[in-house]
């Protein structure tokens, strides 16, 4: 008897025993195999925690399709858990409703598979996999694969792709060896995200605004992978993917509490700008944002990163730095200096010091743009706009220069 007791309660003969129930339409026999805090993890579903919210979800199920049933193909155990792949079929005939749609009478016949964790005789946790293209194909909530209408969907669709990529992000641009930038932000695509190529895979250098996630990841990838973010400073319009990226994410020590704060919002000061600039770059920020960072360590001065050395420039921002390479001497400088104007988005005029509107520092701003400089950056591309270039080392004294 104990034998027999003990065989009843493997991992595969309570999950067979849990699916029969199903099957069965046995709401009490399938509650009696789940211990009382289990959890269904039905994917793209539901997510059923306990025996009553799995009663409630199959009665709900049954209400709308009443000749469901199950069928079990075959079972794989490996310790304390058992894969059941399955076949359900039913006619969606009401009166219930599913997951807020009407019953039409549709017919289904799918296939799944559920992972079922079994301890002490009890489901604990359940996996359950679900085709969901082909539940809605059946249900006709999509049109049959292949047919016209499908065509006319996947048209519209890569319609819309091409749109959005006119309107958010360019290409990756190459700007010296083994420098890319990726160019977004509508509608100008003034804001300037640096990939570079770093043992098969890129680092990321600043990271532009939330709406260019989707081309840099696809950028990324396409040049081996993301290896690490280093921000060039905290603020909204450069940090702005980084949240989306489940990379490494590193700063200067001195924006470390602004990259996982506000992003260096409560030191700027929009009674500096125009009437529009007020109205606008409050709201532009906040749309920019992707929010705050988890910053997994910090860089210095001094500091090497793939092939570039850190420089701290303070002023815009606390920990605002730069990357520089003495081989070519080119400089990726954040917002050490603006070439564009950012209360219109246009880029006009030579390079000059960041808008006091956004500045922790402006003085000292001057001072750092005076010290990129002294470096003599044979080009020097910022966070906004174009580089600049030719004879950069007297533009970038002018600038400092200038009221």
């Amino acid at each position: 008897m104990a034998k027999a007791t003990k065989t009843a309660s493997t991992p595969e003969a309570v999950a067979l025993r849990y699916f029969q129930a199903l099957a069965d339409h046995d709401l009490d026999a399938a509650t009696a195999c789940w211990a009382p805090d289990g959890l269904d993890h039905m994917y793209g579903t539901a997510e059923l925690v306990g025996p009553r919210a799995v009663r409630e979800f199959f009665a709900g199920l049954f209400a709308a399709i009443p000749d469901f049933r199950f069928e079990v193909l075959d079972t794989t155990t490996q310790d304390d858990r058992t894969a059941v792949r399955w076949r359900a079929t039913g006619t969606f005939a009401g009166p219930g409703h599913w997951q807020g749609i009407a019953p039409n009478g549709a017919r289904l016949d799918l296939v799944g598979c559920d992972v079922c964790v079994v301890r002490d005789g009890l489901v604990v946790e359940n996996h359950a996999y679900l085709d969901g293209m082909t539940t809605a194909r059946q249900l006709g909530l999509m049109p049959p694969q292949g047919s016209p209408v499908e065509q006319r969907m996947t048209s519209a669709f890569n319609a819309k792709t091409r749109l959005a990529g006119r309107l958010g992000s360019a290409e990756p641009e190459r700007v010296a060896d083994d420098v890319w930038v990726v160019r977004g932000g509508f509608p100008g695509k003034t804001m300037n995200v640096y990939l570079i190529e770093d043992e098969g895979q890129v680092t990321m250098f600043d990271a532009g605004v939330s709406s260019m996630s989707r081309a840099l990841a696809v950028a990324a990838t396409r040049m081996g992978g993301l290896k690490r973010i280093v921000l060039g400073h905290a603020h909204a319009d450069h940090r702005g993917v980084a949240p989306s990226f489940e990379v490494p994410v590193y700063c200067h020590p001195l924006d470390r509490e602004d990259a996982e704060g506000d992003g260096g919002a409560h030191y700027f000061d929009f009674s500096k700008l125009n009437p529009i600039g007020k109205l606008l770059l409050p709201r532009l920020l906040r749309s920019w944002d992707g929010g705050p960072v988890q910053i997994a360590g910090t860089v210095q001065e001094g500091d090497e990163i793939a092939g570039f050395r850190v420089v701290h420039l303070p002023g815009h921002a606390p920990g605002l730095i730069a990357l520089f390479r003495e081989s070519d001497r080119v400089a990726l400088t954040s917002d050490c200096f603006y070439t564009l104007d950012p209360q219109t988005g246009l880029s006009k005029g030579p390079a000059r010091v960041p808008h006091a509107a956004f500045n922790h520092d402006t003085e000292q701003a001057r001072e750092s743009i005076g010290k990129l400089a002294a470096l003599e950056p044979s080009a020097a591309w910022p966070g906004h706009a174009n580089a600049i270039t030719g004879e950069v080392r007297g533009q970038l004294e002018r600038a400092a220069k200038a009221t």
